[in-house]
């Protein structure tokens, strides 16, 4: 490092307050740099400290309004001259980057060891900070610069593939075994996760679940699924319906551009699972490519007033829960079967949000459930209701349980269940391993209609927060 770049970079860390027990800056590489023409004089400066938190590697605020906070969001003006100083608090080997404005430190490896990157936030936006050793920002070193007020239309351009819980399919009633094709289109899109997030999805008919496939027992099905030309991977569907070579996957491994088919005989009544089943299988599933396939028995199921399809399923992505902008896929987190995300049909809010469920006092209500997983069982319940009957393991053909307050469901399984909505209200659809409602998973049943006293009272105000 030459004479003149460390005494600037002195000047610059001296006048940011810091002090350090290195014997110099030429003893730790020299300060951070990027390749925009930014004064010395910079008009914001944040100060991080590398640290262990949880078992995890992250940025901790060192001073100031980010004292404490874990991988804080460093709020900034568009066109601020931006210094950030990073202390070394944990004796590994780290640096800090802003790959979208070229900015990138040396690396630092002795504690207290300190370095530093300006550079100039030149456009609007939400962008990364991180460390860009191998597997440090997956072990959790990865925050936000926040430049002047990211645009919520910017946010959101993103198409949404959340799957609308009310498009069940037709009920197929009093009519007889017929030849039914069934088209199925793979796809890898960058879709919405939340309101600030995205995520690489690789789906069936750009929805995660995919279509809800509805059939009569003794059905002929064909099957065709094309791979679209732009898919950079291969896919295939496994329909757990199909008594056959891989449920149909041996038969429709297929590469981007192309189109495989079989033919099965609908045999089995009950609401079945698919995915796909390309390796690795896990990851294909855990982006998107699951659904299912309902084979209704002859005659069709009993008349309902209100139909829907609800899938779980789990993310696992190297950034955190929350975090902003494009989330990663992590097969650390995968194999460790620990996801950041876990939802209903597809993304943080679909059925809180995006989509809503709704039902009169005195329906009857159908909820075709299913985990696409590819790890986690479900304890599937709805806060303030109860289950009149649960189809278990979603066996159409087996007597009902009736009363149930919650049920499992596992891992590329389903249920049926029915209830009467009795009482106006919010009602709150979970998995009862509650946790993993801070993680995403919920939807809300909204009941309209009047009240009946004699089923509930009270002269409390009513809560809509309100849980367990």
């Amino acid at each position: 490092m030459s004479l003149i770049r460390r005494i600037l970079m002195g000047l610059l860390l001296a006048a940011a307050g810091l002090g350090f027990s290195s014997p110099g800056w030429a003893d730790h590489g020299p300060a951070g740099h990027g390749s925009q023409d930014v004064s010395y004089k910079p008009d914001v400066t944040f100060t991080l400290r590398t640290s262990i938190a949880d078992g995890k590697l992250v940025f901790i605020g060192d001073r100031g309004e980010i004292a404490n906070q874990v991988n804080p969001d460093l709020k900034v003006p568009e066109g601020a001259v931006v210094q950030i100083n990073l202390i070394n608090g944990d004796g590994a080997t780290h640096d800090i980057a802003v790959p979208d404005f070229k900015a990138h430190s040396d690396q630092i490896s002795g504690k207290n060891a300190a370095t530093a990157i300006v550079f100039r936030a030149a456009k609007n936006g939400t962008f990364e900070y991180l460390c860009t050793l191998p597997g440090h920002k997956a072990a959790g070193m990865v925050g936000k610069v926040v430049v002047g007020e990211p645009s919520t239309e910017a946010q959101v351009q993103a198409p949404q593939i959340a799957h609308d819980p009310a498009q069940v399919g037709t009920p197929v009633g009093k009519r007889g075994p017929q030849k039914v094709t069934v088209d199925l289109l793979t796809t890898e899109i960058e879709g919405r996760l939340g309101d600030s997030s995205t995520y690489r999805f690789w789906t069936f008919n750009n929805k995660v679940p995919g279509p809800f496939v509805r059939v009569r027992v003794g059905d002929t099905v064909t099957l065709n699924i094309s791979n679209a030309k732009d898919s950079t991977h291969i896919h295939s569907i496994d329909l757990h319906a199909v008594t056959g070579p891989g449920g149909g996957a041996a038969v429709t491994q297929v590469p981007p551009g192309q189109t495989k088919s079989f033919t099965f005989k609908a045999n089995h009544v009950g609401l079945f699972v698919y995915h796909c089943a390309t390796p690795m299988v896990a990851q294909h599933i855990t982006n998107g490519m699951y659904g299912m396939i309902l084979v209704e028995p002859e005659g069709g199921l009993p008349k309902v007033d209100r139909e829907f399809y609800v899938m779980q399923g789990e993310l696992y992505t190297a950034e955190r829960h929350g975090a902003s902008g494009l989330q990663e896929f992590s097969l650390e987190k995968l194999l460790a079967e620990n996801p950041e995300h876990v939802m209903f049909n597809g993304s943080m809010d679909a059925l809180t949000k995006v989509y809503h469920m709704e039902s009169n006092v005195g329906d009857t209500v159908r909820i075709f459930f299913g985990v696409g997983g590819p790890n986690l069982t479900s304890s599937f319940h709805i806060i303030g209701e109860v289950f009149d009957k649960v189809y278990d393991q979603a066996s159409l053909t087996s007597k009902p349980l009736t009363d149930v307050q919650t049920t499992l469901v596992p891992p590329g399984g389903a249920t049926m269940v029915e209830l009467k909505t009795d009482y106006p209200g919010r009602y709150l659809l979970v998995d009862h391993a509650l946790s993993r409602v801070e993680k995403g998973v919920a939807g809300f049943l909204t009941v309209k209609g009047k009240a009946d006293h004699t089923i509930f009272h009270s002269d409390e105000a009513i809560d809509p927060n309100s849980g367990h």
